[in-house]
C-alpha cells in the first residue's frame, strides 16, 4: 500500500512539473534534495509530524509557515496535500520515487553493487564504465557495500533487475542440483 501512495503523489509531483518542462522536473529534485537534507537534520519536526496527537491543522500551519514562500509551489502544494491527507510518513517514499523518475528522464541510472571485497578505484571504474555501456544510460550513480556472505563474485541491481554472479548463488545452485539427482 505505501508503494502505491508513494507512486500516486510522486507520479502527480512529476506531471506536474512536467508540465512546466524537463528542466523545471530537474530544478523540483534539487530543491527536493534540500527539503530532503533539511528534513534529516531536524528529526524532531518529523516526530512533531508524525505524531498522532497533534491536530491536522497544526500540523498544515507548521508546515505553511516554514516552507510556504521558501520553496516552490509545486512543493509546498505537495507537502500540504500529504499533511492534510495524513500521509506525512510516506513523504520519503515521494520523494524518492520523483527523484527516480526526473533520473530516468535524464538518463541517470542508480546501481548497487555488492561485493566480497573492497573494490578499489580501478576496479569501480572499471564495473562503472561496463554498466553504462549494456545499460543505456548516459550516467550512473554508484553503490558499493561489501558484503563478505556473498563469498566472491558480485551482485548488481538496477532498478528492479538483479545481476547475480555470486559465488554464494552459485553454490546455492549446485546444492538444488546436487538434491535433485535421483539415484538409482
Amino acid at each position: 500500500m505505501a508503494k502505491l501512495v508513494s507512486k500516486t503523489y510522486g507520479e502527480a509531483l512529476y506531471e506536474a512539473a512536467m508540465e512546466s518542462g524537463r528542466d523545471r522536473a530537474v530544478s523540483l529534485m534539487e530543491e527536493i534534495r534540500c527539503v530532503e537534507q533539511i528534513l534529516k537534520e531536524n528529526p524532531q519536526f518529523d516526530e512533531l509530524m508524525k505524531h498522532p496527537g497533534i491536530p491536522k491543522q497544526d500540523k498544515l500551519a507548521l508546515v505553511e509557515e516554514i516552507f510556504k514562500g521558501r520553496v516552490s509551489d509545486e512543493l509546498a502544494g505537495l507537502l500540504e496535500v500529504v499533511v492534510s491527507k495524513e500521509r506525512y510518513k510516506e513523504l520519503p517514499g515521494i520523494f524518492a520515487y520523483f527523484t527516480e523518475r526526473v533520473k530516468e528522464l535524464c538518463g541517470i541510472g542508480t546501481a548497487h553493487v555488492t561485493t566480497a571485497v573492497e573494490l578499489d578505484g580501478g576496479q569501480r571504474r572499471a564495473v562503472e564504465e561496463k554498466l553504462l555501456k549494456t545499460s543505456g544510460y548516459r550516467e550512473m550513480e554508484m553503490d558499493f557495500e561489501v558484503d563478505a556472505s556473498i563469498i566472491g563474485g558480485m551482485v548488481i541491481r538496477i532498478n528492479d533487475r538483479v545481476v547475480d554472479s555470486s559465488v554464494r548463488t552459485k553454490l546455492n545452485g549446485l546444492t538444488k542440483q546436487l538434491l535433485q539427482i535421483q539415484l538409482g
